[in-house]
């Protein structure tokens, strides 16, 4: 589930998903923002973008990200954690 396996393709291994979502945390965001953008369609090239991911798989590589110390919530806001 986190790291790909026979039966889980790399692109949706939870940390492929969670570094898909780094991406877009440039600056901070709400949860729901960050769900519409990472689905958004966009002009990207299929290799380059991991398959479009159901909500509950997009809240557990958040909760991954979040268990790392990737990410931080602050009022509201998922950001990027700095040192």
């Amino acid at each position: 589930m986190i790291l790909p396996s026979k039966h889980l393709p790399q692109d949706r291994a939870l940390l492929t998903v969670g570094a898909h979502i780094l991406t877009f945390l440039g600056r901070p965001k709400t949860v729901s923002a960050l769900w519409e953008e990472l689905n958004k369609l966009d002009d990207r090239p299929a290799a380059t973008t991991p398959r479009r991911i159901t909500y509950d798989w997009f809240l557990l590589a958040l909760d991954l990200l979040y268990s790392l110390g990737t990410i931080e919530l602050n009022n509201g806001l998922v950001a990027r954690r700095t040192a």
